[in-house]
């Protein structure tokens, strides 16, 4: 048998290999973090930046990185893994009881067992216990390429009807059947060599069901620690319930929805809702008169925040309110007194990079009735100018104000907090891709921002997705620790948004290329794209101007209101 080459950077150079060899015969048992030092046990590769399992075999000569639970794909791999584990030891010690992953949490992915309405902690422990036993018994994780009318025929005889409908959606010949110890199941990437990999998960009874904890990015022997979102999960549950309400539940449903020329009515539904929600916020926001000055709101990155707060303000406007909306970005402090982070760069996520002294001042000011100078923030000379108009707030006048740090305490500790009505909005969607693969969030909110950005501010999608990170870990840390002080939740996503991001968004992803350090996500990405159909330009067409997709793809009509 003739030989190949791998080129293995982190082996410290070439290495032949016979045609046909497996990229186990090569892989070292862990790679270390070129940050940190750490070292991490080695889960899947990179071949030529494509995402691959360990025993994938290998016939021609390819570039070869090893990766491993600090590797953001490396982490996707554990969690894929985890979810098959705890899905086979569900189906061998309650084979009556349909396992599910709802949505993700804070602190893992929420899951259920349909049948009673809920999970006892003697079930929990049963199914904790099985896993812990596949994990000892260390059983490969396998796989093969099936036609995909056989792997449609597996998914309905194991009730799961999602996973069948998906497939016949997209309509592929051939799809991955991944299997576990006798089950079968389709978690749409690769897995790690062996449940032996998977010694580190926990199980917390949470709500109806329980959340599947795996490794904190910190510290890898240890899960994430437990946080209580009851708010967040009441606004997932809401919005799961109107999904399946109006049918569409799964990705294939809504593949048909869009395939059968239903596309304009699911947006002007979408819409119609989104226009109810934004109302009852503001019947909440006016239910005492005057007791309301200030209305800040805040959520994480292309969550649609300004939009949010425009359409806050013109709800309330509709209830005899006069709002005036500022944005807290003018009140940054100069560029010589702006935090740094880890790295040395300018921390402009940090609560310290805005100059709390004088927005607390401002606000006092305002709710005493008196007038203030408004500051306007130059970002290309890193300072402010007080050359901003003058306001003051009168006996009709509410302030809405949106920013990352609106539901910190310690941002305005000054103010009277019983006149401030605090606002968290995210794109939240419940949609699921089968019955145990919920859609990222994050994806969501990362293919908002990268076609946004292009289009506004001229970014490359391939810088969008590798600044994506330190956007990331700014949320972690100034933005969901803070999610439950909010007074109200509100979901900003969209039920058609998928299929119109997958028309933006995947001419984009194709621009990077493979030599990039952001083609393995951009891979990631489009594979997940595969699964959506796509809006046309002529349904586009129907989406309203005061859309909060507007903000994104652009169109949009809405203005702040004059102060």
């Amino acid at each position: 048998m003739s030989e190949i080459e791998l080129i293995l950077p982190q082996l410290g150079g070439v290495k032949r290999v016979e045609e046909g060899s497996s990229l186990m015969s090569v892989a070292p048992k862990t790679v270390t973090d070129a940050k940190t030092g750490k070292e991490y046990p080695v889960l899947a590769a990179l071949v030529d930046h494509k995402l691959k399992p360990l025993d994938y075999v290998a016939f021609r000569s390819h570039t070869v990185e090893f990766i491993g639970y600090n590797n953001p794909e490396g982490r996707r791999t554990y969690i894929r893994s985890l979810s098959f584990l705890a899905q086979c030891a569900a189906r061998k010690v309650l084979p009556d009881r349909k396992f599910k992953i709802n949505h993700s949490l804070p602190a893992g992915l929420y899951c259920k067992l349909r049948g009673l309405p809920r999970i006892t902690d003697a079930e929990i422990k049963l199914i904790k216990e099985e896993m812990r036993r596949l994990v000892a018994e260390d059983l490969p994780f396998t796989h093969r390429s099936v036609e995909a009318s056989e792997a449609i025929e597996l998914f309905e005889r194991q009730n799961q009807p999602l996973k069948a409908d998906l497939l016949r959606s997209v309509g592929n010949y051939y799809t991955d059947v991944w299997y576990l110890d006798g089950v079968a199941d389709n978690f749409y990437g690769p897995m790690v060599p062996s449940t032996g990999c998977l010694g580190v998960f926990g199980l917390m009874p949470f709500h109806h069901g329980f959340c599947l904890q795996y490794p904190s990015d910190e510290d890898i022997t240890r899960t994430i620690s437990s946080q209580k979102q009851l708010k967040l999960t009441a606004m997932l549950k809401e919005y799961g319930y109107w999904c399946k309400s109006t049918g569409v539940v799964g990705v294939g449903a809504l593949n048909r929805n869009i395939s059968s020329g239903k596309a304009r009515e699911l947006i002007n539904l979408c819409e119609a809702r989104q226009e109810r929600a934004f109302a009852a916020l503001a019947d909440k926001i006016c239910a005492e008169p005057g007791k309301y000055k200030i209305v800040f709101l805040a959520g994480p990155s292309s969550s649609g925040k300004t939009s949010s707060s425009l359409r806050v303000a013109q709800q309330c406007k509709i209830l005899g309110l006069d709002p005036k909306v500022i944005e807290l970005d003018n009140y940054f402090v100069s560029r010589d007194r702006t935090p740094l982070d880890e790295d040395g760069n300018y921390d402009f996520e940090a609560l310290e990079a805005m100059d709390l002294d004088l927005l607390g001042e401002h606000l006092n000011a305002l709710l005493r009735g008196e007038q203030v100078q408004l500051p306007r923030y130059d970002f290309k000379q890193g300072k402010p100018f007080f050359d901003g108009p003058r306001m003051s707030l009168d006996e009709n006048d509410i302030l809405v104000m949106e920013g990352i740090h609106a539901l910190d305490p310690a941002m305005v500790p000054s103010v009277d907090q019983s006149r401030i009505y605090r606002i968290y909005a995210s794109a939240l969607t419940s949609l699921k891709l089968d019955e145990n693969c919920c859609i990222s969030t994050t994806d969501n909110r990362l293919l908002r921002r990268m076609i946004r950005d292009n289009r506004v501010r001229g970014i490359s999608p391939e810088e969008t997705i590798l600044r994506w990170p330190s956007v990331r870990r700014g949320e972690s840390k100034y933005i969901f620790p803070f999610q439950e002080n909010a007074d109200s939740q509100f979901n900003t996503a969209l039920l058609y948004e998928l299929p119109l991001l997958r028309y933006y968004a995947e001419p984009l992803l194709r621009r990077i290329h493979p030599s990039s350090p952001a083609y393995p996500e951009a891979r990631r990405l489009l594979k997940f794209l595969d699964y959506i159909v796509a809006l046309t330009p002529e349904e586009i067409a129907a989406i309203p101007p005061s859309s909060i997709m507007r903000e994104f793809i652009g169109g949009q009509i809405l203005t702040s209101p004059s102060i």
